[in-house]
């Protein structure tokens, strides 16, 4: 997993409106990108939700959220469709980014072993340098706790 103080290397990925959506789109802006594990699911249905409830305070400060997942396009659009959200969410089925940023782990769901997304957050500064992560984040405090950390730098 990408620790602070690494810099993110840049990658392009499709959006929900099957638009390519590249890292270097938001140079000199600050970033937070989220990985979670599959759209529409309970945890990262609250975790979304509450980016987006929240949204309007990264968007105030200048900070980009991207969410990204395994999904594919077509799954993110019916997402953000049906929960109105407001930020990108970018699909990532050949796992290319996910394993750049080392979120795929080793998980047991019903005593079968299976890789899955581990969900963890990295606030990227202007530079794409890795300032914050959140390893192991928890959907319903997440985009909470990244406010606050957002809140501390910028004091």
């Amino acid at each position: 997993m990408l620790q602070v103080g690494s810099k993110a290397t840049p990658f392009t990925l499709f959006n929900q409106f099957n638009q390519s959506v590249s890292l270097e789109d938001f140079k000199g802006l600050k970033k937070v990108i989220y990985f979670y594990p599959k759209d529409d699911t309970p945890g990262c249905t609250v975790q979304a939700c509450t980016f987006g409830n929240h949204y309007e305070k990264f968007k105030q400060n200048n900070w980009i959220v991207i969410g990204i997942s395994k999904d594919s396009v077509k799954s993110h659009e019916k997402f953000v469709q049906k929960y109105n959200l407001p930020f990108i969410l970018l699909a990532d089925p050949d796992l290319e980014v996910i394993n750049q940023f080392g979120v795929l782990k080793e998980k047991t769901m019903f005593g079968k072993k299976t890789m899955g997304v581990r969900r963890s957050t990295f606030v990227l500064d202007e530079n794409d340098v890795i300032i914050k992560v959140f390893e192991d984040a928890k959907p319903d405090t997440n985009a909470l706790d990244v406010l606050n950390f957002l809140e501390e730098v910028s004091e």
